[in-house]
């Protein structure tokens, strides 16, 4: 084959011949794609590492096509199939060698969100603070690219031609944008369009800073206001990692936008060591007996008809310094904290929102999970996602006493906490049954408290910061957030989806469950039974809450789609669309491609047992080229070898990169492809 130099954005493309023989059983690939010489070590030296069924050959034919010769080891065990791990590690960027496994929790978010590529805002979580007086901004750009350099975890990415990980960089840009108080109308419009533009998932640096101008400076001459949002994604970070990403943040702008130092360990690497390391025995065992029964009622309110509202939202209350006293002494005289307190009564507005009330029933709402109290030397300071959202299940009966409930959730709540890793996706694979997230979650206090000096030093430079607070994208539809005042209150935040909950459900609801952590002091009689503190809402109404609708699947029958007629026996390009693709790719090449050629898409869901027959039909005559970005691309080579009809096709196979990217790789090599065969 004869390569031209592609342009194909950072996205590396492969041409093999899937079922062409040699000798010795090896597989030849072509790469192309413009590598340097040390990005072609890493890379032959990533395969040797990984994948010790093969020896690896490298030559170079010029700057941006390169042959990489895969010999089996084993020649008695005959030709040796490509492994979806061994396709995905050569179509990584070669830049990014590094790679870690992803933890289940992580693996979950990350599928979810090329599912849904279309709503980037449900999978963020914003983070604001209010930042007053003096703020430069150039020193400030400078802080945060200081963190980057010392926190991989800011230098990551995700890769999921394979099975999802994440991918390693040596440098990533954090972006940092200024908007003015003219651009948008409100803070919350502000929010708002930041959620809707995600982060493409591929690309290193998924954290974004913004800077909204709040406020001239006050008249005491504290100096100006300044909102700074943190978003993020969930699959990367959670809230107690940008407190602790802040921190660092804090430190390299005191010292002029510079943090002394290399890279802090430990990190998302030793955590994934560590987490590879553990048995799941334990954690199967657990699961398989406390994961929520599929009758468990998890609805914030009664079903009801649309809201006929969209978008995010939240409100607050508190309990006052002296009601957490009273809360805190009621709860630790019965063995509990106030976070056990909490899921009480959570537990009981669930239940009291179902249609049978009075009799017993299973409840069950996501808990947080840090997954820094694991035994793992520092792992309170590592930043990234080392937990994630577990269901508490438990069952409500009116006539049990409350303590033997709180308890009971107080137990539950503990050996959770001895997984921290375990997402929906691994519950469901142990049990056998599909086991969805819950709609509610429960998010107690987990912030690190800001370093008193650190503090101190920045009101001596005339700055004031306030604590970070959860704004924005729970992932639920409604997300209760209880979090420690410096006051010594209870801060109640709930961030709710306000196409399930209106407005005046979502306060009603919250205020029911202020109004119960309230009365709870005034229960002192062992005998109290769950009934009498529900009794506290008599009169109240009960909050009404839309059904989501379920998530539309994509059909498992194979389907076929012309996207170009093509000229009568000419060859057809074949490209594989499948969740994980990135989308508009295909039209982008089916619009700018030039040749005889005939496009058809075929949408799957992993590779078909057999062809559609009109494909089959239209490969007489002419040749096949299956062509597949980022997971296409491994069901591409999984369909060649396995059924693919007629003569031997030539499978094209990019990595993982934006439309404009990867459609822009397959056409650089199959233009290869087609002067190869001229």
């Amino acid at each position: 084959m004869n390569g031209g130099r592609p342009d194909p954005g950072g996205v590396l493309c492969v041409t093999h011949t899937a079922s062409a023989t040699t000798p010795d059983g090896s597989h030849v690939l072509e790469l192309h794609g413009a590598l340097t010489q040390a990005e072609a070590d890493r890379l032959a030296a990533r395969l040797v590492e990984r994948h010790h069924a093969f020896s690896v050959l490298f030559t170079s034919r010029t700057d941006s096509h390169h042959t990489l010769t895969l010999v089996p080891r084993d020649t008695a065990r005959g030709r040796t199939p490509l492994s979806p791990e061994l396709l995905a590690d050569v179509l990584l960027l070669p830049g990014g060698a590094r790679t870690v496994p992803l933890s289940g929790t992580q693996s979950a978010r990350v599928r979810a969100a090329v599912r849904a590529p279309d709503d980037p805002g449900r999978h963020v979580e914003q983070v604001a603070l209010r930042w007053t007086g003096p703020l430069d901004p150039h020193r400030f750009v400078a802080a945060w690219q200081s963190v980057a350099a010392r926190e991989v975890v800011l230098r990551s990415a995700f890769d999921w031609v394979a099975t999802p990980r994440l991918v390693l960089h040596d440098h990533a840009d954090i972006e940092v944008a200024h908007r003015s108080r003219t651009a948008f109308r409100s803070w919350n419009e502000l929010l708002a369009d930041d959620r809707a533009q995600g982060f493409p998932l591929n690309r290193a640096g998924l954290l974004r800073l913004t800077l909204f101008e709040d406020a001239p400076p006050e008249a005491d001459g504290s100096g100006p206001s300044t909102r700074v949002l943190l978003t993020y994604h969930r699959a990367l970070l959670d809230e107690r990692a940008v407190h602790v990403l802040l921190r660092a943040f804090y430190r390299a702008y005191l010292a002029g936008g510079a943090l002394p130092g290399g890279e802090r360990r430990p990190d998302v690497r030793d955590h994934a060591r560590w987490l590879a390391a553990q048995s799941p025995d334990a954690a199967r065992a657990y699961w398989s007996r406390a994961a929520p029964p599929p009758d468990a009622a998890d609805g914030p309110g009664r079903p009801s008809g649309p809201t006929r509202q969209s978008g995010d939202a939240r409100i607050r209350r508190r309990l006052s310094p002296a009601q957490v006293l009273r809360l805190r002494s009621w709860a630790t005289a019965r063995g509990a904290g106030e976070c056990s307190a909490l899921h009480l009564v959570w537990a009981l507005l669930l239940h009291r929102a179902t249609e049978s009330p009075v009799r017993p029933g299973h409840v069950t709402f996501g808990v947080r999970l840090s997954g820094r109290d694991v035994a793992l030397s520092g792992a309170a300071d590592v930043p990234g996602l080392l937990g994630g959202c577990a269901p508490l299940t438990v069952t409500v009966d009116p006539a049990e006493p409350l303590e033997v409930l709180m308890l009971r959730l107080r137990d539950a709540g503990l050996d959770m906490a001895n997984y921290p890793w375990v997402s929906d996706e691994l519950l469901s694979q142990w049990t056998g049954r599909e086991v969805r997230a819950a709609d509610t979650t429960v998010d107690f206090d987990s912030r690190p408290p800001m370093v008193p000096a650190v503090r101190a030093e920045l009101e001596a430079q005339g700055i004031r910061v306030d604590v970070p607070r959860l704004v924005g994208g729970s992932g639920a539809a409604v997300t209760l957030v209880a979090r420690h005042e410096p006051d010594g209150s209870l801060g109640l935040t709930s961030l709710y989806d306000r196409a399930v909950l209106r407005d005046d459900d979502a306060a009603l609801l919250l205020s029911q469950c202020v109004r119960m952590l309230r009365a709870l002091a005034e229960f002192t009689d062992a005998g109290t039974t769950v009934a009498q503190l529900v009794q506290v809402l008599d009169g109240l109404d009960v909050p009404r809450a839309a059904v989501r609708p379920p998530r539309a699947q994509v059909p498992r029958a194979p389907s076929l789609t012309t996207l170009r007629r093509g000229e009568p026996g000419a060859d057809v390009i074949c490209l594989v669309a499948q969740e994980g693709v990135v989308a508009g790719a295909h039209d982008r090449f089916a619009r700018l491609h030039e040749g005889p050629e005939r496009i058809v898409e075929l949408r799957c869901q992993g590779p078909p047992l057999a062809l559609p027959s009109a494909l089959v039909e239209a490969v007489r005559g002419g040749g096949l080229l299956l062509c597949g970005c980022g997971p296409g691309a491994v069901t591409a080579y999984e369909i060649a070898r396995t059924v693919a009809p007629g003569r031997v096709p030539v499978v094209v196979m990019a990595g993982t990169g934006s439309a404009e990217a990867s459609a822009d790789a397959l056409a650089a090599a199959l233009r290869s492809v087609v002067t190869g065969r001229t």
